[in-house]
């Protein structure tokens, strides 16, 4: 029977999604270890290199097989000079770290796969200082690794080697909103959560909703082209993302920025840096239409016996609740299982093969709730649906919701997590969970299928006790092998960045990678932003 929000007796009170540090800190110590060899590799000022030796700071080899693709050469780049350091020291004046405790927290990813060794870190406040940063190391041939809050899932924010990292981290201003278009304009630091609570005091929220929400930067966002939970109601960013502002590699200011949404006039440049993740130029300002905070919002979490059934209720649900529809996520029982074993959370219905999140927002809560439930009537008498239930207050509606987006923290207790962000036709997606698990047997922990039906968007999670080149080679090509025969896109919402970048082939035609690459070409000649990220080696 469905148990409606004040009967949700069984659901037990859930903390808030995990921050970014302490799943971090979760993630299994097993790293990619990279050979250290002495700093002589370079040739150094003796001044920058006794300093280097004082803070015990190290050179990691120029080559290594970080992705357990093809091995990887550190690019004729200049290495940072006693000279560099005085030159940024004098521009960014308590801004130029070199401090190594601070470094190694930027020179890692979230995963903890990837890890440089950068021994620069700069921190801008301005466009114009990003300008100027990145016209001197464009003449000095210094490579640059633009990062935000760093929560990327293919090596795409961190640095390969050496690379300058360039955090954006300070430039986090608003600076205006537009309360009758809903237009907000703001630097590319702002945090995500933190747009999203200043919206919610003006009546209106961010098109845009991501699990790591507390750390990620919009600019990230954009520069990956983040999806989210809202993309069924609300789109792409490249629809909702009216202007940019970007600095070239050269340091030529492009301002793109504009609060108009009609703007037909020549090519629409903004779009080539929107899911460029860096490697075009450096974003430093947005402006994005944001919807009006809907004043209804129920959330159901219900069970299906069947992948099949799953997706007629996703038709029915389409069709019955229409525009007030905003979110349709699913879990299956492995997903849930490691969410009671790891982090103790209680299944507040029926043990089911399948759990769905529907999420409606509307602006009239009686007629919103008249339509959720002659829906959740239809698919529990049709047998569509075993078991569900509903919650319309905020603390239970974040309780139901909490249960999806921390899936992602329970698979950090489950070992070393690989992890594949796919987009395939609906009919096809949790094939793929089945067909691999066949494909691994016994090779892997867990093999476990969540993610965004609406979109078809299925994030596959494979776990192990420890990093194992084996299990990664039976995993891969396999799974972009599988992906292209059923014409999926290997990266549906992360990127590409280091560790799919030799593999865009499976989802792109060679002449479109080698228009990307002329592109690239023309807008950085001399490959200094985010280099080894998206674009093949062979590139």
């Amino acid at each position: 029977m469905l148990r409606e929000s004040m009967g949700l007796n069984r659901l037990r009170r859930l903390g808030p999604p995990a921050t970014l540090w302490r799943l971090f800190s979760t993630c299994s110590p097993s790293v990619t270890v990279l050979d250290r060899l002495p700093s002589a590799l370079g040739t150094l000022p003796p001044g920058l290199e006794a300093f280097r030796q004082a803070r015990g700071i190290h050179r990691w080899s120029d080559r290594t097989n970080q992705t357990g693709s093809a091995e990887l050469h550190r690019l004729p780049f200049s290495r940072v000079s006693e000279q560099d350091l005085t030159f940024f020291e004098n521009l960014l004046p308590g801004r130029t770290i070199t401090d190594p405790d601070v470094l190694m927290v930027h020179n890692v990813d979230w995963m903890k796969s990837v890890r440089g060794s950068s021994e620069l870190l700069l921190r801008p406040q301005t466009t114009e200082e990003v300008s100027k940063i990145l016209k001197y190391c464009c003449e000095r041939r210094l490579a640059v690794n633009p990062q935000g809050g760093n929560t990327g899932l293919v090596g795409g924010s961190v640095p390969v080697f050496d690379e300058i990292i360039l955090s954006t981290s300070l430039m986090n201003r608003i600076l205006s909103f537009d309360k009758v278009s809903g237009i907000i304009t703001c630097q590319a630091g702002c945090v995500l959560e933190n747009l999203s609570t200043y919206l919610e005091e003006h009546d209106f929220i961010m098109p845009l909703d991501l699990g790591a929400k507390g750390s990620c930067q919009i600019g990230g966002n954009v520069a990956t082209n983040a999806g989210g939970l809202r993309l069924l109601r609300y789109g792409s960013l490249r629809g909702t993302v009216l202007g940019l502002e970007v600095v070239l590699a050269n340091g030529t200011i492009l301002n793109l920025l504009t609060n108009l949404r009609k703007d037909n006039t020549g090519y629409d440049l903004k779009q080539l840096f929107i899911g460029s993740e860096g490697t075009l130029g450096v974003i430093t300002a947005v402006s994005i239409l944001c919807p009006r905070k809907p004043r209804a919002v129920n959330v159901a979490f219900l069970g299906c016996s069947s992948y099949r059934k799953l997706l007629e209720t996703f038709q029915c649900c389409r069709g019955m609740l229409g525009e007030i529809l905003s979110a349709f996520e699913f879990l299956d029982s492995a997903c849930m299982k490691l969410l009671e074993k790891h982090l103790k959370l209680t299944n507040p219905i029926a043990e089911n093969p399948f759990y769905i999140v529907i999420e409606t927002a509307g602006s009239n809560a009686t007629h919103d709730e008249e339509k959720l439930h002659s829906f959740l009537a239809e698919v529990m008498a049709s047998c569509l649906v075993t078991d569900g239930t509903v919650a319309t207050e905020d603390a239970k509606v974040k309780a139901l919701w909490s249960i999806r987006e921390r899936v992602t923290e329970a698979l950090t207790h489950d070992g070393y997590t690989y992890k594949y962000d796919i987009s395939l036709p609906l009919e096809n997606i949790y094939q793929l969970v089945e067909d691999m698990r066949e494909h691994l047997g016994n090779k892997a922990t867990n093999v476990v299928g969540y993610g965004h039906v609406g979109d078809g968007n299925l994030h596959l999670n494979i776990t192990s006790h420890s990093k194992d080149p084996d299990l990664l080679a039976a995993i891969e090509p396999y799974v972009y092998e599988w992906t292209a025969r059923y014409r999926g896109s290997i990266s549906a919402e992360h990127g590409l960045g280091l560790k799919k970048r030799n593999y865009i082939h499976f989802s792109k035609p060679p002449g479109a990678v080698a228009l990307m690459n002329d592109i690239k070409h023309m807008l950085d000649p001399y490959r200094i932003l985010n280099p080894y990220k998206t674009l093949p080696d062979h590139s």
